[in-house]
């Protein structure tokens, strides 16, 4: 075989295997590559295709991105082109000239396009193939980060990424059963979230949009910064930004780039962006492949791996899923000391080839997330635990139907399988224990230190051993105890909610209290009367806090809970003679009087009122502090002829 024959068939070969990656990178599927493989796998091609000019036409270097598998196809207005990357400062210098320019996040989630006429949202568009997307606009009531309504009346044009931070990712991620349903990375579940139907799914996985350019408005606006800065007038998220030079370049670059290795940006970025203020300049350039050249310039980090022996796997069980860990020989990445990385699944094991000891190569994923990349040198085959770590049960290997092989512990009331409750029990609305996080309760639970609620109060006794943990110390053991001792002082409405009582959430909790108190709650549940009699709850919720309770488990549950908290003493509630007896408001926009909408609505609550989330033929009064607006709430109320009416007059009229 000769030379450029066998370049050729490697061409052929990558462009096989990029696009498999892409296809399940756009459409959130099992991550086949790490951005580090497919980066030094497309620099391969690129370089390849220079040289022997053989460039077939699905290449990777000649698209924008995959296009879904799901949904409506449409044309683009205009061509949402992909930008040239470079790893090279100096090639970003070369390229701004001596025009001004504007950094910003290559923010690393899904991009849409969104059209506005006439002052309302009418078309969301993935990105897809750069040419053709995916209509989604069923799913503008599940997003955040975009005006349904805008004052502007033209016709407007926006391009923006969809994220989700890796925050709320971690918390999504970690309330998902089934490990063949879990997801690699935040972009990873944004483009998986994106392909569904189910608006009120998609909400709750918090997808957020940041607007990165205006493409089109009917009236002229040249600078890019004026733009941007309409867009936030407009009510839109807008990417952070800041306006330089070539000269200024390399020190934001560097500043930007000290920003993402400082751990603390919650947002996956994989690169920065440059582009020109001018916008009659960029749209000048030429187009090769797909990419404009004067659209934009995205600037990638060079991806530093480090080599270390593996010291041993760490078995983690959540949910229904035992997921290994990789822990190793500390070393230095990006700044940072690292000694641990995710393996995923037993199939990432075998995909890399990790022995029982091996060498790993190990990155920072985006400067953020460790990841192993590579192994060598391995010896042996690593052992699959028979037990669970947390309830040393039986455990079992399952094969989906993708072929991705995991490991599930087989007792269905293993206590790890009851991170969705310890999550509800931390939460703000629950026992509000600042700072304990879903992964740290997992650790714990793993470590054998949590096995019910209560013993959440007890981890103080185990702070020796915490502050020795990996990612904890003496202050972060100091800060737990403090809010822990601050969480044993609750309220009742607050503690039921904590409870995790199936269909019992702070409403309800706030009417059985209000009704018949904590004491009046404790002594129903002894004595198997239900709580139906309570406006609001009905027959279906009381049996479930009598079946809930009946449970022999939630009984001791509860009982070593009240020994370890002191619930608050509140009155009973009596809203017969409230001011807001026999009506409904609806509340929307900024308050000031009240700290936020839901004080205000606890407040109309007690007073004998109800409060509805939108505008309908039995609301009494629309709470708006913009009376003016020309919002969809007011519109809507002025059509019905309801009172628009400001707090400061819903004050006057109803006390507060």
């Amino acid at each position: 075989m000769s030379d450029i024959t066998a370049k050729i068939n490697r061409i052929e070969e990558l462009v096989e295997k990029l696009n498999q990656a892409s296809e399940a990178y756009y459409n959130g599927k099992d991550e086949i590559m790490s951005n580090f493989e497919w980066d030094a796998m497309f620099d391969e091609l690129t370089a390849l295709e220079e040289e022997t000019g053989h460039i077939l036409r699905n290449s990777p270097t000649q698209t924008a991105g995959y296009e879904s598998e799901n949904g409506k196809r449409e044309e683009h207005e205009f061509s949402a082109l992909s930008l040239a990357k470079t790893k090279k400062v100096d090639e970003l210098v070369k390229w701004a000239e001596d025009y001004p320019i504007w950094l910003s996040w290559k923010l690393d989630g899904c991009t849409l396009v969104l059209t506005y006429d006439d002052g309302k949202l009418v078309k969301i568009l993935t990105r897809g193939n750069g040419m053709v997307g995916t209509n989604i606009t069923h799913l503008k009531t599940a997003m955040k980060g975009f005006p349904l309504e805008i004052d502007y009346k033209g016709h407007l044009v926006v391009r923006g990424e969809a994220t989700i931070s890796y925050s709320d990712f971690a918390i999504i991620n970690d309330m998902v059963e089934d490990e063949d349903e879990k997801y690699a990375n935040p972009r990873n579940l944004a483009a998986g979230t994106l392909n569904l139907d189910d608006v009120e799914e998609v909400k709750n996985r918090r997808v957020h949009f940041y607007a990165f350019t205006l493409v089109h408005m009917d009236d002229p606006m040249v600078s890019w910064g004026d733009r941007m800065q309409f867009l936030e007038d407009m009510k839109f998220t807008v990417v952070d930004r800041e306006k330089g030079d070539a000269n200024s370049l390399p020190q934001m670059i560097e500043n930007w780039t000290k920003r993402v290795e400082s751990g603390k940006m919650d947002l996956p970025v994989d690169g920065l962006v440059i582009c020109y203020d001018d916008t009659d300049y960029a749209s000048t350039g030429s187009v090769t492949g797909h990419h404009a050249t004067r659209a934009g310039y995205a600037f990638k980090w060079k991806d530093e791996s480090v080599e270390s022996r593996l010291r041993y796997i760490e078995w983690s069980c959540a949910v229904s899923t035992i997921s290994p860990v990789a822990v190793f020989e500390p070393v230095q990445i990006e700044g940072t000391t690292v000694s641990r990385a995710s393996l995923c699944n037993l199939s990432e094991i075998e995909r890399l080839g990790v022995g029982r000891e091996c060498t790993l190569e190990v990155i920072k994923a985006n400067k953020i997330i460790p990841k192993c990349i590579a192994v060598k040198d391995a010896v042996g085959e690593v052992e699959i635990p028979s037990e669970c770590p947390v309830c040393k049960a039986v455990t079992k290997i399952h094969t989906s139907a993708s072929g991705t092989k995991t490991l599930h512990c087989t007792n269905p009331d293993c206590t790890a399988k009851n991170v969705k409750k310890f999550s509800r029990f931390v939460s703000k609305n629950g026992m509000d224990m600042d700072g304990l996080s879903v992964q740290t309760v997992l650790r714990f639970i793993n470590e054998g230190y949590i096995k019910e609620f209560a013993d959440l109060f007890d981890l103080p006794s185990h702070f020796n051993a915490i502050s020795e943990m990996d990612g904890f110390g003496e202050k972060s053991c100091e800060n737990m105890g403090k809010a822990i001792e601050k969480s044993r002082d609750v309220h009742p409405v607050n503690f039921i909610y904590a409870l995790c009582i199936p269909m019992i959430g702070i409403d309800a909790a706030k009417k059985i209290v209000g009704t018949v108190g904590f004491e009046g709650f404790l002594e129903r549940l002894e004595e198997g009367i239900g709580f139906e009699d309570i406006d609001g709850i009905g027959e279906e919720k009381s049996n479930s806090v009598l079946h809930w309770y009946e449970n022999l488990t939630n009984q001791n549950s509860l009982k070593h809970l009240i020994e370890v908290v002191n619930i608050q003493k509140v009155e009973k509630t009596n809203t017969e003679n409230g001011r807001c007896v026999g009506l409904t408001f609806v509340i929307t926009g900024d308050v000031h009087h009240f700290k936020n909408r839901d004080e205000f609505k606890a407040y109309v609550e007690a007073e004998g009122g109800k409060v509805a989330g939108s505008v309908s033929g039995k609301t009494n009064y629309l709470v708006n502090n913009d009376v003016e607006s020309t919002s969809s709430k007011n519109k809507k109320a002025k059509s019905l002829g309801i009172p628009i009416i400001s707090e400061d007059t819903f004050l006057e009229m109803f006390g507060g």
